[in-house]
């Protein structure tokens, strides 16, 4: 045998922290002894007591165990349980974790350190873990859910903001500070052998979150000095994981609630369209998605209809969707062509890209909305055309009342934020009982990613009788999307309704100050034949000043239209451009008030342009229970086609 090589091994190996007769470790080195000509005349051997070492050993297998073990979710109440099922029974008997009601509730980042609501009284806490060797828990006194205020002796809650943490070797369940302070507690004890324990203050970046307890009965060795070190690791480990689970609830909280503000509640097709919707995000669990989908109420007895997908999930894609959202509503105020709508758009996002930094989005969670897409369309129940522009967007689908089903060749124009081409709108013309389905590319792309086929399925879904349009809507999210999908989806489903012949009215009105009289007789008439006599006085007052603008300052032709749908429509339009302007005319002036007075008659009114002039509109509020539409009387109605120079 060579001289000088030693052979180490250890004598006692193999225990664990819950080991009840748990020995020392120590290392043995081997090695022969020769003489001078190194013949052999004996072995040698030494002993140390590596102890120390091993426990280290020891201790950074159970904290690498207990990271793969604890924390495989961002939830909490799963956090902190799957800490307590890791401790039992490696490390203990019976262990609970309590944790703050306020960390946990995510209404704050947590209690500071040095918090004075911790400082001043016990703090609430709820128990969201517990885990023992007997089957159900029975050693607790709380059950996992409930409100908790336990504090181990000496009972000092300061201990939780910079203390460490507490062992007690030997409980006495007969001492006061169990007997008298927590009888319900004492009797557990006493019941099941509970002998030692030690009480470590869950705490993370400068975060208090709670509390957890190590409790053993079975095991007849009590805790000791070398336990709190493994005790605290777990904890620790643990602790991060909480406060991440924690962050991510209340950011992900924000996030909805973010969206749910933003997201439309109700609705309002007005008597024009019926309406339903579905949103669908690419994690049901998250919930928060980029896609977005309004209808917008617009003058003329119109609908404007929006539908739009932002790249990207969470509360950035949010945020950009509900920045979309309110530009496309204020747009939309403005009366709007849906392809100058677009246009606008295009020129915001621009804008707000620009103002982006570098790597803005990687950098800081920016809201580069470079990419997005929208469609945008506007009904007229007057005229049932429907006209409507594309950026990146899907067209639309429609099905007939027949149930003929259609995508129409509606110009593609670019995402928004491109910049540099031209956005293109199309007039559609949809029969009475039309249904047009406005939609993200999530619902037609499939697993196959094949688009046309999507489409085609899509079709076939939407085009199904004898369901009511929520139930539809949800039908077809169903069938063309049964398991979970990797982008968020949007369904928007109107079907139409045109204005009867009998509540649309027009008039040519000539370019004389005599006629102004003439138009207001045929208004009164046509309002008294509608049963609007309560409206006749202010509706006079309102087409004397507006058609009397038209003649003394815009040009010809100048047409008079009436619509009665939920309210009241007066429209007027010429062939200028100019735009009318409210002001408060001075004592002296003799004119000047007739916007001012159509203001303040109407409940809303405002002027839109079109490609031949503009229209100046006023609605007003019907009375409660107006008796039903009638044919008019007098001047018969003319068909109900928008006025000239009119884009729907």
């Amino acid at each position: 045998m060579p001289s000088a090589v030693p052979v180490t091994d250890y004598e006692y190996l193999g225990w664990s922290w819950a080991d009840p007769n748990r020995r020392r470790a120590y290392s043995s080195s081997f090695f022969p002894l020769a003489d001078a000509e190194e013949n052999r005349i004996g072995i040698g051997y030494m002993v140390l007591d590596v102890t120390d070492r091993w426990n280290a050993r020891r201790l950074l297998a159970l904290v690498n165990e207990a990271g793969a073990s604890i924390g495989s979710t961002l939830d909490v109440q799963r956090t902190a349980q799957e800490l307590a099922d890791f401790a039992v029974p490696r490390f203990a008997d019976f262990v609970f974790v309590d944790l703050l009601e306020t960390p946990l509730g995510g209404h704050r980042p947590g209690l500071p350190l040095l918090g004075a609501e911790v400082r001043g009284a016990r703090p609430p806490m709820r128990r969201m873990g517990m885990s023992s060797v007997r089957e159900g828990c029975p050693e607790a006194v709380v059950r996992v859910g409930e409100s908790v205020d336990f504090v181990p002796p000496p009972h000092d809650v300061h201990f939780l903001l910079d203390g460490d943490p507490v062992l007690l070797p030997m409980l006495d369940p007969d001492s006061h500070v169990w007997a008298v302070e927590q009888p319900a507690r004492a009797a557990r004890i006493r019941e099941f052998g509970l002998h030692s324990l030690i009480s470590v203050p869950m705490r993370a970046r400068d975060t208090v979150l709670g509390l957890t307890t190590f409790m053993r009965s079975q095991n007849p060795v009590p805790f000791d000095e070398d336990d709190v070190a493994p005790a605290r690791e777990l904890v620790a480990r643990a602790a991060v994981c909480v406060d991440n689970a924690r962050r991510y609830t209340r950011e992900h909280t924000a996030a909805l609630v973010l969206q749910e503000s933003l997201l439309p509640h109700t609705l309002r097709g007005g008597t024009a369209l019926d309406v339903a919707s579905s949103y669908l995000p690419a994690d049901a669990k998250d919930g928060v998605g980029g896609d977005w989908f309004d209808v917008i109420p617009l003058s003329g007895a119109r609908v404007g209809l929006v539908i739009g997908d932002v790249v990207g999930h969470g509360i950035s894609a949010a945020a950009t969707m509900g920045r979309l959202r309110t530009a496309v509503q204020t747009l939309a105020d403005m009366d709007l062509a849906p392809d100058e709508l677009l246009a606008r758009l295009d020129d915001l996002v621009m804008r707000l890209s620009e103002e982006e930094p570098a790597g803005g989005r990687a950098d800081r969670g920016g809201t580069t909305v470079l990419g997005a897409t929208c469609l945008y369309a506007v009904y007229d129940p007057a005229s049932r055309c429907c006209t409507m522009a594309r950026a990146g967007h899907p067209p639309p689908v429609i099905v007939t009342p027949q149930g003929a089903v259609s995508f129409p060749d509606l110009p593609l124009g670019p995402p928004l934020g491109l910049g540099g081409l031209p956005f293109e709108s199309l007039d559609v013309e949809l029969p009475e009982g039309s249904l047009l389905g406005l939609y993200t590319d999530g619902l037609i792309e499939g697993p196959e990613k094949d688009v046309e086929q999507g489409k085609i399925r899509l079709g076939r879904a939407i085009s199904r009788d004898g369901l009511p349009l929520d139930e539809l809507c949800e039908a077809v999210v169903k069938e063309l999307l049964p398991v979970p999908q990797p982008d968020d989806i949007a369904l928007l489903l109107a079907r139409t309704h045109g204005l009867r012949p009998d509540r649309v009215v027009s008039w040519e009105v000539p370019l004389d100050p005599a006629a102004v009289g003439t138009t207001r007789n045929k208004v009164a008439r046509q309002l008294e034949a509608w049963g609007l006599d309560e409206l006749t006085m202010t509706t006079e007052l309102i087409v004397s000043e507006l058609v009397t603008n038209a003649i003394r300052y815009a040009s010809g032709p100048v047409r008079l239209r009436l619509l009665l749908q939920s309210v009241l429509t007066c429209e007027v339009s010429d062939a200028s451009s100019t735009t009318p302007r409210l002001r408060h005319a001075r004592t002296t002036d003799e004119g000047g008030r007739g916007l001012f007075l159509v203001a303040q008659l109407a409940r809303r009114w405002g002027t839109r342009y079109t490609h031949r002039g503009k229209i100046i509109w006023a609605e007003q509020g019907l009375p409660s229970s107006p008796p039903p539409p009638v044919p008019p009387v007098g001047s018969p109605p003319v068909s109900p086609s928008p006025p000239p120079g009119s884009s729907g």
